[in-house]
């Protein structure tokens, strides 16, 4: 094992389990993949749902009831673990597996995004990011040194580098100085990580500058990274804008490493980004929208909370095989939500979750079979996000702006 510094003394040494990735398909009609990525902590098919456990857990689910809805690998934040409990309790304690008793693959997120987004109490150079904590105030400096500590200490079998995301609407100079930062730091991040069980992500970034977001995937294959992840999208900016960047970077990626589109999750989003080539795909949005009563189905949203399913004796969805649609009518989920009842938290974010991971394993298997295009164009043709309204506005508003530049 090579030096790695003090931040690299967190962690016990492991025998090697390196993460590999194999194509298993490709669809003829779109950038569509199927593949198996091997971790130290088993395989995962692809196209993946991730369900996300921020502070080590998945809201409101148990690890068994995430085993059961078919989640294959789960995330976590090293922002939030290291400024509660700290990654070194953790790692005193076994590890995040061993902590929060998840025994399949894990990912933990540098949580670069949540330091970058405390933009009125955090300072950037490149050493690192100066900030306050949300919780208490106390100043902390974040570097890829201390990154690459914490992740290792966590112990996850994919680990992400420290990055600089842009903000939308950014100049192309910010974006180049946070781009030329964020290479940088992953070339810092390579140099202090030398925990050989763990898989090292780095994450492309330029903002929403096509030909800055393919020099940074050029960057970053030239440092040979296990994998590639794709950051700094779905920020705020018109959805044809993200594809319009993800269209850009994915061909530069190599076609056998994973891919993986941070924080990208809604259904149409994650069909729109498997049909661009993407592989791995997170968001907290299938639990967020769960615990206010949004609970998804094949033609769109519904809110559990309105007065017709107050006496509806049929599942939330029908056909659905996750453990609360099999055993509770939407008149119960409805009765607990207008009770303020815990348990409804539970039951929602389990179909919210089967259901996005159902999705994509439907996906992977239409690839396989060779009719993903047709697959997605059906499932587009019955679902209405409930944003639709949002995102007709943005594309106007993107499209006049491209006409006042002279771009068609």
């Amino acid at each position: 094992m090579k030096a790695a510094g003090p931040h690299a003394q967190c962690y016990a040494s492991l025998v090697p389990s390196p993460l590999t990735f194999a194509l298993t398909a490709t669809d003829p009609a779109t950038q569509a993949r199927a593949g198996v990525l091997t971790t130290p902590h088993g395989e995962v098919q692809t196209p993946v749902f991730m369900p996300v456990g921020t502070q080590g857990s998945v809201k409101a689910v148990h690890p068994e009831l995430l085993h059961g809805l078919g989640a294959q690998i789960v995330l976590g934040n090293a922002y939030h673990l290291y400024l509660r409990p700290g990654h070194k309790l953790i790692q005193q304690l076994g590890g995040l597996a061993r902590w929060t008793t998840w025994d399949g693959p894990m990912l933990t997120d540098s949580g670069g995004f949540q330091v970058f987004s405390l933009a009125h109490i955090r300072k950037i150079n490149d050493e690192g990011v100066r900030f306050r904590s949300h919780l208490d105030g106390s100043e902390h400096m974040l570097t890829p040194e201390l990154t690459m500590e914490i992740e290792q200490c966590l112990g996850a079998d994919i680990a992400m580098v420290l990055d600089q995301p842009s903000a939308y609407p950014a100049t192309r100079a910010a974006t180049e100085e946070a781009l030329g930062r964020t290479h940088r730091w992953a070339e810092r991040c390579r140099q202090a990580h030398s925990r050989p069980d763990q898989a090292l992500f780095p994450i492309v970034q330029g903002g929403f500058e096509a030909d800055l977001r393919q020099q940074s995937a050029q960057t970053l294959v030239d440092l040979d990274f296990a994998g590639y992840a794709i950051g700094g999208l779905s920020v705020g900016e018109p959805k044809d804008v993200m594809w319009e960047m993800l269209q850009a970077t994915t061909p530069h990626l190599p076609v056998e490493k994973p891919r993986y589109l941070m924080g990208v999750g809604s259904p149409e989003d994650l069909l729109a980004g498997i049909a661009l080539g993407v592989d791995m795909f997170d968001c907290s949005f299938p639990t967020r929208i769960a615990r206010n009563g949004a609970l998804l189905t094949d033609t769109g949203r519904i809110n559990i909370r309105n007065a017709r399913f107050k006496t509806a004796e049929t599942p939330v969805l029908d056909g659905c095989d996750c453990d609360t649609c099999t055993r509770f009518t939407a008149a119960y989920l409805h009765h607990l939500f207008m009770a303020h009842e815990l348990l409804a938290y539970q039951l929602a974010s389990v179909h919210n979750l089967r259901f996005m991971v159902r999705l994509a394993q439907d996906a992977r298997r239409a690839v396989i079979d060779g009719w993903f295009a047709a697959f997605r164009a059906g499932f587009d043709a019955a679902f209405r996000p409930a944003d639709a309204a949002v995102q007709a506005a943005q594309k106007t508003k993107w499209l006049e702006a491209r006409q006042r530049k002279g771009v068609h």
